[in-house]
């Protein structure tokens, strides 16, 4: 469903906001501290680290433009190490000991989980950067990236319309994963298609022998990816060493940069499911890459996840002016109606969820690890991040069920 059209703020350029706005603060007045919590080790740390650099970079651009409220912004960073209990004890520190103003951070649902709590009971405010399965609405959360309606349920329905209806799901053992397929099985019952298998991994596995050996025996149509992090590397490695190459996936994390790390882009029809790609056409979107290539050097890869970090700061900011001041109570009514021009089009937070309308797009990956997408969407889609074929109290029973009090 396309949202109604609204007026959005006009954008200033960064070089005629740094000309027209006043100087930064001297550097001895007090900064606006925010705190960015992301993998940099372990599993999740090849995906996560670009969303420090994306943070950094809309700090940079806000304080170039003269900052925020005379003071300049500085970003506090913490490494989450990929332990979604780590990640909840540094949120911990931040928010408490450091004092921050907001978080910015996570890109599993597991660590999400475990910091989510740790932000309500400091009424603070998380910006979540990544798309989930959905079934979550905090009043201490925005969420930048997509909801289950701008993502899985398109994307699963053009595979199975484009692709095929033989499928077999893969996935990391955690809650996105097991989420996310049982959306997938809901709409293969719904479309008479037919699951041949499902497996899960635990985050940082490389044991893919059984998962490339079903493959082998069941021939899907399309194999649905909800795998994260560095054991993507071993079961690209093992469909190609298997000759299985040929077999169509559907990736629902994994970005440009995991493409070329991981060697996804060797398989001939790889396909992914987000808002914004870094080939996609438009002045702003080459601003934009260019910007962050600039600042990050030549072989910086940026991607949906990166677009909705720096997204996220950049609500925020706008959020603290109308509100006038950081405190998370204020700037958190200002939230819930902010409007940006992205290079993936207009976000704007929904303010009965606070999640965005985005674009939905999939793309078909490249030898480069681009991605030339393939079907689109016209206008941006309204977050629903409990699809409405079950009810809200239906969806968090079947949560549940499905991942038992202790799982991550």
């Amino acid at each position: 469903m396309a949202r109604p059209a609204r007026t959005a703020r006009p954008a200033l350029s960064l070089l005629a906001a740094a000309l027209l706005l006043p100087a930064v603060a001297a550097p001895g007045d007090e900064p606006i501290r925010i705190g960015v919590l992301h993998a940099l080790t372990g599993t999740m740390a090849e995906s996560e680290k670009p969303l420090v650099d994306a943070v950094r970079l809309a700090v940079e651009e806000v304080n170039a433009a003269g900052g925020l409220l005379g003071r300049r912004v500085e970003a506090v960073v913490a490494d989450s190490r990929s332990d979604p209990a780590f990640a909840a004890s540094e949120a911990e520190r931040l928010l408490r000991g450091r004092r921050v103003d907001a978080l910015f951070g996570c890109w599993t649902s597991a660590c999400r989980k475990a910091v989510v709590p740790v932000v309500e009971r400091a009424q603070g405010l998380l910006f979540y950067p990544v798309q989930y399965e959905g079934m979550e609405m905090s009043r201490h959360a925005v969420y930048t990236g997509a909801a289950p309606n701008q993502q899985v349920i398109p994307g699963t329905r053009w595979a199975l319309e484009n692709l095929g209806r033989r499928v077999y799901l893969v996935g990391s053992d955690y809650v996105f994963p097991r989420t996310a397929n049982a959306i997938v099985k809901d709409l293969l019952r719904i479309s008479n298609g037919t699951l041949l298998g499902e497996r899960y991994l635990p985050l940082g596995s490389g044991d893919v022998a059984a998962i490339v050996a079903d493959v082998r025996r069941l021939r899907p149509a399309v194999i649905v990816n909800t795998v994260n992090g560095d054991t993507n590397r071993a079961l690209f490695a093992a469909l190609l060493s298997a000759g299985l190459g040929e077999t169509p996936v559907l990736s629902f994390s994994v970005t440009e940069r995991e493409m070329r790390a991981f060697g996804g882009a060797a398989l001939a029809r790889h396909y992914a499911v987000w808002a914004y790609f870094q080939s996609l056409p438009g002045e702003a979107n080459r601003r934009f890459v260019a910007r962050f290539k600039g600042r990050f050097g030549a072989g910086f890869v940026t991607s949906d996840p990166v677009e909705a970090a720096w997204a996220g700061v950049h609500l925020w900011t706008q959020a603290v002016r109308e509100a006038g001041e950081t405190a998370p109570a204020r700037v958190n009514d200002a939230i819930r109606h902010q409007s940006l021009h992205a290079p993936s089009g207009i976000l704007s937070v929904d303010a009965s969820t606070r999640h965005l309308w985005k674009m939905v797009r999939v793309g078909r990956v490249r030898p480069d690890g681009q991605f030339d997408v393939v079907w689109s969407l016209p206008s941006p889609v309204r977050p629903n991040p409990f699809p409405v074929y079950r009810t809200r109290t239906e969806w968090e029973k079947l949560l549940r069920d499905l991942l038992p009090e202790g799982s991550p």
